[in-house]
């Protein structure tokens, strides 16, 4: 296919670069371009200017506030976006439960959730993994238990990213423990406030606190919290999680943070070696660019809610190029990047705070998880091994 961008699509793109310009707030987008952390309230602040202007959740149908644009344009909508310094939507609201409810969910489910899925007035937490339950997913423990019409759920969710902030939670439950385990499982809708449900901190290596354990103690959830049919709950996540994973190619995530290495590089590129990572990491990057594209081009063709297996592939490179990326920022920062700073306050040593002190060091800890989350590079292998190479 010809993955060069036609004259249309490239005037969108600038069109959306030119609306990310002059519509998200200067201040939020400088701060998180030298490289902080995007807070609860810019996550929501941008959710609700995209809602505002009708773009909360392009990918979604069109009565539910989609836009009626190409697989590559929602593409270049989103690259745009963090190109711009401004924060993704929240991943738990538009890329995952919002299309499962929009796809599988009542007539009554998509009224109450949608609109304030898109616009942030609820903001979900995931509820898939547990202690012993993370890249086997279907090996989870937590049970629902039918009670009238109420659902009795217990058991623990770990790693549930946000969590401290979350106001419900879709989680994957046990609904028929006789049942091979892929086919007993069911996907709920969950009040974090309901009685017995408690969250607790996971504090990281890199300093930051963002996941959590949930803990699930005779919770009642009513029955018409039920997405879809009972012990479906699987097929719901696969398509979840093929969403995600096209999604965790992170080209533009990759994109900006090679900006940032040439922008903070100086001298220290004229290092043969470190020239030779960069080089690298440019062409890897753009020939995962021309993947995502042509797997957007066959989207179309494939049946509504089936993944196309090649997302494993682009989860798995993705993960390594956005941790490659990490690495040498860090080696090439060098003591400044150990000058890690929360605040704008000088550390010792240094005249001014190197642009590098704030998220070099943290972000290179953290994205060691990209390996791992949205299923393991172990599984996308394995998966690609099955569905793509037939062994």
């Amino acid at each position: 296919m010809n993955t060069a961008l036609s004259k249309e699509d490239r005037a969108f793109a600038e069109e959306m670069r030119a609306f990310f310009a002059s519509e998200m707030p200067a201040e939020m987008r400088e701060r998180l371009g030298r490289g902080g952390h995007p807070s609860r309230d810019d996550i929501v602040t941008t959710m609700r200017i995209l809602d505002d202007h009708g773009l909360a959740a392009p990918h979604w149908p069109v009565e539910w506030g989609g836009k009626d644009w190409t697989p590559l344009q929602r593409h270049l909508f989103a690259e745009e976006m963090v190109m711009a310094n401004v924060p993704s939507p929240l991943a738990f609201n538009t890329a995952m439960v919002g299309p499962v409810i929009a796809t599988f969910g009542s007539q009554e489910q998509k009224e109450r959730f949608l609109p304030a899925t898109a616009r942030c007035d609820i903001w979900w937490s995931q509820g898939f993994s547990e202690p012993n339950a993370g890249s086997d997913l279907a090996s989870l423990k937590t049970t629902a238990v039918r009670d009238g019409d109420e659902y009795v759920v217990n058991g623990q969710k770990t790693w549930t990213t946000l969590g401290q902030f979350g106001d419900w939670i879709f989680c994957l439950v046990r609904t028929d423990s006789a049942a091979k385990k892929q086919r007993g499982i069911s996907f709920l809708l969950i009040d974090m406030t309901s009685p017995g449900l408690t969250v607790r901190p996971i504090h990281l290596i890199d300093g930051g606190y963002e996941v959590n354990e949930v803990f699930l103690d005779n919770v009642r959830v009513p029955a018409d919290q039920l997405v879809g049919e009972e012990n479906q709950g699987w097929s719901y996540a696969k398509f979840l999680l093929g969403n995600e994973r096209t999604a965790n190619a992170s080209i533009g995530l990759i994109k900006s943070r090679i900006l940032r290495i040439k922008r903070l590089g100086g001298t220290a590129l004229d290092d043969p070696l470190l020239r030779a990572r960069l080089t690298r990491l440019e062409v890897e990057a753009t020939a995962l660019e021309m993947s995502v594209l042509r797997v957007l081009a066959r989207e179309a063709s494939l049946p509504p809610g089936v993944p196309d297996p090649t997302s494993s592939m682009l989860k798995l490179k993705g993960s390594e190029l956005q941790q490659d990326a990490s690495e040498l920022l860090t080696d090439i920062l060098g003591p400044a990047g150990l000058a890690y700073r929360e605040t704008d306050e000088v550390p010792a040593g240094f005249d001014a705070l190197p642009e590098g002190a704030l998220d070099a060091m943290p972000t290179y800890f953290n994205w060691r998880k990209a390996s791992i989350y949205a299923g393991s590079n172990e599984v996308q292998r394995e998966i690609i091994a099955k569905t793509i190479l037939k062994f």
